[in-house]
């Protein structure tokens, strides 16, 4: 097993700003990110197309020859804020569909895809799967005749058994998962028990970390925010033994999004980078 970082943790620096957060007042560009991601000593990234300059060949290609040249595993990450919208947004998945055989433009043989978010969680999700599995069950050709992987991520939408649901019912070796390991306690999961049920799918993480915001209304995403690694609710060896049990040898990206007590964010990644390192070294070989 491997550790790496999600741009998406550095949000802020590509523009996205969170109402109750402040600008940092400097943008960053992909080249920022891999220089941070270099420092660090990471083994991979996942890169959020949402903060792309471009989805043209040209930038693509550029992106590949920099990630190269430092030796570093990717994954194409595709759907923030809200993916397929549970099914009813055809123009994003039309977008999603173009975007698959450019992966490989990128160096990428996995692409994280979103089937919803926390916007329709609430709703009832029967509707919701049926509409999704008619989305990918036209995807995964795609995919499969690209030589990607689509790695379905659990995004505050469904539950473990949920997503297992949709990859049993679109039943293609080209639909894996993208175990994001705090969404799983923002669904009142266990997060070992959701590692267990979805890792022999998992070909992807955001290893994220989680507490309790007193401040915050327990009924926004939010109440549960990011943490560094380590530090949380999240039984973070237990939820890695558990990967490492189903043999994934992946990257344990880390990935956060609200940062509790408006944490600073690289000190954030810096101390979880440090720890999930330390704790791929204890995993039985």
């Amino acid at each position: 097993m491997k550790v790496g970082i999600d741009s998406y943790c550095y949000h802020r620096y590509f523009g996205e700003v969170y109402p109750d957060q402040t600008d940092p007042g400097v943008r960053w560009t992909f080249h920022d990110f891999v220089r941070r991601a270099g420092e660090l000593g990471v083994d991979g990234v996942s890169l959020e197309s949402c903060f792309f300059e471009s989805l043209e060949p040209g930038y693509l290609a550029e992106i590949k020859a920099v990630l190269d040249e430092r030796g570093l595993e990717r994954v194409l990450a595709w759907g923030h804020p809200d993916g397929l919208e549970a099914g009813r947004n055809e123009r994003a998945w039309r977008e999603m569909n173009a975007l698959i055989p450019k992966a490989h433009f990128m160096g990428a043989d996995i692409m994280r895809i979103v089937a919803s978010s926390l916007m329709f969680r609430h709703e009832p999700h029967g509707p919701q799967i049926e509409a999704v599995v008619r989305m990918l069950r036209e995807s995964v050709k795609i995919a499969a005749d690209n030589g990607v992987i689509l790695a379905l991520e659990n995004h505050i939408d469904y539950t473990s058994a949920e997503i297992e649901e949709i990859l049993q019912r679109v039943d293609s070796e080209a639909l894996k998962v993208n175990f994001d390991t705090g969404n799983t306690l923002r669904m009142m999961e266990d997060p070992v028990a959701a590692a267990r049920r979805l890792g022999p799918y998992t070909v992807a993480t955001h290893t994220k970390d989680l507490d309790a915001c007193r401040h915050v209304r327990p009924e926004e995403w939010y109440f549960f925010s990011s943490v560094p690694v380590g530090t949380g609710l999240i039984d973070m060896p237990g939820v890695v033994h558990a990967l490492h049990a189903s043999g994934y040898t992946g990257v344990l990206a880390v990935e956060s999004d609200h940062h509790k007590d408006n944490q600073d964010e690289d000190a954030l990644v810096a101390r979880s980078v440090a720890y999930l390192k330390q704790l791929v070294k204890e995993l039985p070989q």
